[in-house]
């Protein structure tokens, strides 16, 4: 095992002056322009054009069939501990390749842990044979990183100085920059959410032994924008209402393996009485956090009111048929890349929820060898910018 980094000996700064310097005009030009091509070239099977349809079939079916449709091998990872913001211990698995180009740090979504999450594996798959460095890390309550702490989750308060800190650890592991935070879902959030604590700290103060130039930015797929607007919809929506149920009994099992991990932690009643997933934020998140309401916290840790302030290269891959996102956000996220050059924007007709299969003419097209076509324009994206 990587041994892990010790905790710091004062108390980050939460807020400071950007110490991030903005990229070069060309780079953001042809990131903005790469990122419109994908567009384009993008075309699921037939029978997945509906983004409720795609979204189950991935997440049902392609569950225990992916691996027959990745042709790279499991990176040789080794387990590795992490100190987050308040010295939260976080889990990870570390790889580095003989001569990596740089390094991706990444998490998944509301639910699940590395043993189980698929999709982050393809990823890391992917990333590996690519010659890039490979972090992939259980977030607060999750996995492994819930046996080591009761920490709660804060989707992204908290989360996104996680994101540095462990591309700092990470550094010091070997890792070189420049890093790239991805997530998909609500990790894609958590992953934006590290591009804005990475410009928010000072990083020479905290002592991280990371400078601004290190941080290359983020590419997220599917980023959750607002909580409390797709929380509405899919609550109003006939078939969204299942969705949200599926998610809220996974997050009362997360909870309830977290109160057995750490017993006394968690109060037993309230764990019973979260049985969808605002009652989990109102049970258990927002009393330690300090907020007052759910809707406080959910306008306090959506990403879009901040998007306008981002400075780095940041790759959003969004589908327009999401069924899990209250589809009004499309044209405020459209509006909001228009006006920041940094922002670069692949909106497309089709994908679904995490989804994102190609058909035979878009792997033509996009020359893949396999179907998962977001991962494919990530990594795409960031070899792009590295030039």
């Amino acid at each position: 095992m990587i041994p892990p980094n010790p905790p710091p000996s004062d108390p980050a700064p939460r807020a400071s002056t950007s110490a991030a310097i903005p990229p070069a005009a060309s780079a953001l030009t042809s990131g903005k322009a790469l990122a419109l091509a994908f567009r384009d070239r993008y075309q699921p099977p037939l029978a997945l054009r509906h983004g409720l349809v795609m979204t189950l079939y991935t997440a049902l079916w392609q569950a225990g069939h992916w691996q027959t449709q990745v042709h790279e091998p499991a990176p040789p990872y080794q387990d590795a501990d992490f100190r987050g913001a308040q010295a939260v211990p976080i889990f990870g698995q570390v790889a580095i390749p003989p001569h990596p180009q740089g390094t991706i740090v990444a998490t998944y979504g509301i639910t699940g842990s590395l043993a189980d999450q698929w999709y982050l594996h393809i990823l890391g798959r992917k990333a590996f044979a690519q010659g890039w460095a490979v972090v992939l890390f259980d977030w607060r309550a999750h996995g492994k990183t819930a046996q080591l702490s009761p920490t709660l989750t804060a989707d992204g308060l908290y989360e996104g100085e996680d994101f540095v800190r462990i591309a700092a650890r990470a550094k010091a592991l070997g890792c070189p920059p420049p890093f790239w935070f991805v997530g998909y879902s609500l990790g894609g959030q958590l992953a934006l959410w590290g591009v804005k604590a990475a410009q928010d700290l000072n990083l020479v103060s905290c002592s991280l032994g990371l400078s601004p130039q290190d941080l290359g930015g983020a590419a997220v797929v599917c980023p959750s924008l607002d909580s409390q607007r797709s929380l509405q919809y899919l609550m109003n929506h006939p078939l969204g209402r299942y969705l949200e149920q599926a998610i809220a009994r996974s997050l009362q099992r997360l909870a309830a393996d977290l109160a057995t991990a750490h017993p006394g932690t968690l109060d037993p009643a309230a764990i019973a009485r979260a049985q969808t997933i605002w009652g989990f934020d109102h049970e258990l998140v927002i009393p330690r956090l300090g907020f007052a309401t759910v809707e406080d916290y959910y306008a306090a840790s959506r990403p879009l009111p901040f998007l306008p302030q981002v400075q780095r290269p940041t790759f959003i891959l969004y589908a327009a048929d999401d069924p899990l996102f209250d589809p009004t956000l499309v044209p405020d996220l459209q509006a909001v890349c228009d006006r920041n050059p940094a922002l670069h924007l692949c909106l497309t007709k089709h994908g679904g929820h995490v989804g994102y299969l190609s058909n035979r003419t878009s792997q033509r097209a996009s020359g893949d060898r396999d179907p998962w076509w977001a991962w494919n324009r990530v990594l795409e994206w960031c070899n792009a910018q590295l030039f």
